[in-house]
C-alpha cells in the first residue's frame, strides 16, 4: 500500500498536477490540504476519469481537505470536523478503509507566536491530541497525515538560529507534536535513514526550493501496527519542480500487505 499527503495549495490551480502525479506514482490512499474549494466545486469526475474515488470537506477560498482512493473498499465512518469543535473552518477529513483508519489533517499556520491565532493553533491541536487517544482506542492500525505546519526538531529546519522562537517551530509547537507521538505515534519519516536537509516546504520568494531554504512541515504519523508493515517514507521533491507548483512537495509512505 501506497499512502501519501499533500498540500496542494489550491486543486483548482493544481488539478492537473494532482491527476498526473496519481496517474504516475498510483497512490493507494492520497490526502489532500488547501484544495480551497467548496464542496459543490469538487471536482470529482475529473479524478474518478483517472481511477480516484473522492472524499472531501470544503470552504471558499480557504483551508479544505480531501481524501482520493482507489481501493475496493467502500470508506467508512466519515468524519468532517473535530467533535465537539464549533468551527467553520474545514481542517479535518476523517474515514475508514477496511482495518485502515486514515486522519488528514490542515493543522492552523499560527501566523506568529502569542496571536489569537497562534492560541487558536495550539488549542486545535489539543483537541486533536484528544480526538486521536480515541482513535487510537478503537483502530490499530491508524494513519494521521497532513499539513502539520510544525517542524518537530532543528534538522527539519534549513537555518535553525533564523527560525529560533518563531511560528512553525517554536517550543510550544514542538511540544504539541511531541505529544501527539505520545499517544502512541511514529514519525514514519524518521524511521529510515534519510538524506541531509530534507524538507517538504519552499516558500515561493528568494529561490527558495533552488537554494533548498525550506521545512518539513507535512508528515505521516503512524501506529505501531502500522510501523511495523512500514518499508519506506520519503519526499517527491519533483512536483515542486513543475510550472506553478504548489509550495508544498508530497509525502509518501509505503507498507508491505
Amino acid at each position: 500500500m501506497r499512502l501519501a499527503t499533500w498540500n496542494v495549495n489550491s486543486l483548482r490551480v493544481r488539478l492537473g498536477q494532482v491527476r498526473q502525479w496519481c496517474r504516475e506514482r498510483r497512490p493507494d490512499l492520497l490526502a489532500l490540504q488547501e484544495t480551497k474549494l467548496e464542496d459543490a466545486a469538487f471536482p470529482a469526475e475529473d479524478l474518478r476519469e483517472d481511477g480516484c474515488r473522492s472524499l472531501y470537506a470544503g470552504q471558499k477560498t480557504y483551508n479544505g481537505v480531501a481524501i482520493l482512493d482507489r481501493l475496493a473498499i467502500t470508506p467508512t465512518d466519515v468524519v468532517t470536523a473535530l467533535p465537539g469543535l464549533d468551527d467553520p473552518q474545514r481542517r479535518l477529513l476523517a474515514a475508514t478503509y477496511g482495518d485502515l483508519r486514515l486522519v488528514n489533517v490542515y493543522v492552523p499556520n499560527g501566523a506568529a507566536v502569542g496571536s489569537d491565532k497562534f492560541a487558536y493553533k495550539l488549542d486545535w491541536l489539543a483537541r486533536l491530541r484528544d480526538f486521536l487517544a480515541g482513535e487510537l482506542q478503537r483502530h490499530e492500525r491508524l494513519a494521521v497525515v497532513g499539513d502539520f505546519n510544525i517542524a518537530p526538531e532543528d534538522r527539519d529546519v534549513h537555518d535553525p538560529d533564523l527560525w529560533a522562537g518563531s511560528v512553525l517551530v517554536s517550543p510550544p509547537e514542538r511540544n504539541a507534536f511531541r505529544e501527539l507521538l505520545d499517544l502512541g505515534l511514529h514519525d514514519a519519516f524518521r524511521l529510515f535513514d534519510q538524506p541531509e536537509a530534507s524538507y517538504s516546504w519552499w516558500d515561493y520568494r528568494a529561490g527558495a526550493f533552488r537554494r533548498n531554504l525550506g521545512l518539513r512541515i507535512d508528515h505521516i504519523l503512524i501506529s505501531e501496527a502500522l510501523r511495523q508493515r512500514c518499508t519506506a517514507c520519503y519526499i517527491d521533491r519533483e512536483p515542486r519542480t513543475w510550472q506553478r507548483p504548489s509550495d508544498h512537495a508530497p509525502v509518501v509512505a509505503e507498507f508491505a500487505d
